[in-house]
């Protein structure tokens, strides 16, 4: 196969679909404001996220744990790189506390990397899910984690705390890995996926287009991740944040991303979420159910074939 260059020039446009709107409504300034009170990192923020007015202004952010500065160099992500400051051991009940007076029903929560601690930060990631389910017995929860370097011990640490799903980001193909997740490996973040698995977990991944990956490569990595576990899958545009990251190599139109959520559902996923603003958080609520996803794309297939479509 002949490898397409992930840098293009000249720079293309951003399409009209990839438009969002502002942040704006008393919901969102009600979330900023806690936010800002209890010194809490959001990625909604650290990462630019297109979709944070729509579910700020629905009363829901993901939470980013163990501070706001990364060890690893990821060349698509906005939050920081540099040396971390120590441990706050008090981050986990302020966690708990925000979700609590925001009153959500569903939570995400998600981490920078911790390479420079031997064990990850996978025990303010223990002590975080456990203080929220003690505070917020009635709220689902979705954990974002990173690699942990493939260490079990670390990745048990999560599973021991039960969230309703784990998530760990792909976010690329194979071949693109190297340039995309510096620090990362494409087989040990399939192994991350298999060992919750097999640890009786709900498995989440996500992929971001648009950085010089082919369609087939696309589907590998979508078998790969259905081969090593993986129960939901998430799709969507890769947006440069800043011009230091990685270029837009290609705005991928939404018929595309359209195919790729019936090549998710035929491969046998449970829950698909493609779109060119999709994000790994975007309406991640539904993500608990099982087969949910997949129930309304047969319900709406066989709608469309009984009127000849």
């Amino acid at each position: 196969m002949t490898e397409l260059p992930i840098i293009s020039d000249p720079k293309p446009k951003r399409p009209s679909w990839l438009r969002v709107k502002l942040p704006i409504g008393e919901e969102y300034k009600h979330v900023r404001n806690l936010v800002d009170t209890h010194k809490l990192h959001t990625i909604c923020e650290s990462g630019n996220c297109p979709n944070m007015g729509e579910c700020w202004g629905a009363g829901t952010a993901t939470f980013m744990i163990l501070g706001n500065v990364c060890t690893r160099s990821c060349g698509f992500c906005a939050v920081a790189t540099g040396r971390p400051e120590p441990l706050d051991w008090d981050e986990p009940q302020r966690v708990a506390e925000a979700i609590h007076l925001m009153k959500v029903k569903h939570a995400v929560i998600t981490s920078v990397d911790r390479d420079e601690i031997k064990d990850g930060g996978s025990i303010i990631w223990y002590n975080t899910i456990k203080a929220v389910k003690a505070l917020n017995p009635e709220t689902t929860l979705e954990t974002l984690i990173p690699d942990f370097k493939g260490e079990k011990e670390n990745i048990q640490r999560i599973m021991d705390a039960a969230p309703e799903v784990v998530s760990h980001n792909i976010e690329t193909t194979e071949r693109l890995t190297k340039q995309v997740r510096i620090q990362a490996k494409y087989w040990r973040s399939m192994e991350v996926i298999k060992i919750l698995k097999q640890g009786g977990m709900r498995t989440k991944s996500g992929i971001m287009l648009g950085l010089g990956e082919a369609r087939e490569e696309v589907i590998q990595t979508m078998t790969d991740l259905r081969d090593n576990g993986c129960d939901v899958i998430t799709i969507g545009q890769y947006l440069q944040p800043t011009k230091k990251h990685l270029p837009v190599h290609r705005f991928v139109h939404p018929d595309e991303f359209a195919e790729y959520h019936k090549i998710g559902y035929q491969l046998g996923l449970d829950y698909v979420e493609s779109g060119p603003l999709v994000r790994s958080s975007y309406h991640s609520e539904r993500h608990v159910i099982a087969g949910l996803g997949r129930k309304e794309w047969s319900e709406r297939t066989a709608l469309e074939e009984s009127r000849g479509k």
